[in-house]
């Protein structure tokens, strides 16, 4: 879908900082931007309250802010707005929600298995590539369909696919790459639809 042209005047208008844009901004997008944080949530099994929905909208209404609308900046206009919108929102919360719970983890609990930024990358990963992680296990061996099917789809960290599959850690990562590569590949050798 295209960027319509509401969206287009409406995005122009924020970038020009004209008066009202910003709220008109937030009021067409605050209901999607409610909704990308529900579902994230949701598909990692957190439960939100208000309190942290509110807070997690509005570190997207921050990130979009931020470097005087370097988000909206970078928008090339090849999708809707709110295509991007959503994809910017999922990045934000997935990235907000692994840095609460890493900041949990090590002043309460255990310390974090994986350093913020790989875990922070990881999970970025995961949720991007979920939509097609179902097509490559069928083409990938037994072994590696686990590993992926563990990690994408189950968010298991490499200790805990370790573990379960007796593959060491060191080699998880690895796999996870070529599993990666195979689908990059797979994606431009597809004819465009």
């Amino acid at each position: 879908m295209a960027l319509s042209e509401i969206d287009r005047n409406l995005l122009e208008r924020c970038l020009q900082r004209k008066p009202r844009a910003w709220e008109d901004f937030v009021d067409r997008f605050l209901g999607l931007i409610v909704h990308v944080v529900d579902h994230t949530s949701v598909a990692r099994n957190i439960s939100l309250g208000a309190e942290d929905r509110d807070d997690l909208c509005a570190e997207v209404l921050l990130a979009l802010i931020r470097n005087d609308f370097a988000v909206l900046r970078h928008f090339r206009g090849e999708s809707s707005l709110a295509t991007y919108l959503a994809v910017v929102a999922r990045r934000v919360v997935v990235h907000e929600i692994i840095k609460r719970s890493l900041d949990r983890t090590v002043a309460g609990v255990a310390v974090a298995e994986t350093p913020p930024d790989l875990a922070a990358e990881s999970a970025e990963q995961r949720v991007e590539d979920s939509d097609e992680v179902q097509r490559l296990l069928q083409e990938l061996s037994v072994r590696d369909a686990e590993i992926v099917r563990m990690f994408h789809l189950e968010g298991k960290s490499y200790r805990e696919i370790s573990v379960a599959t007796g593959v060491s850690e060191n080699t998880i990562g690895p796999v996870l790459s070529r599993a990666r590569g195979r689908l990059r590949r797979a994606a431009v050798d597809q004819p465009a639809g």
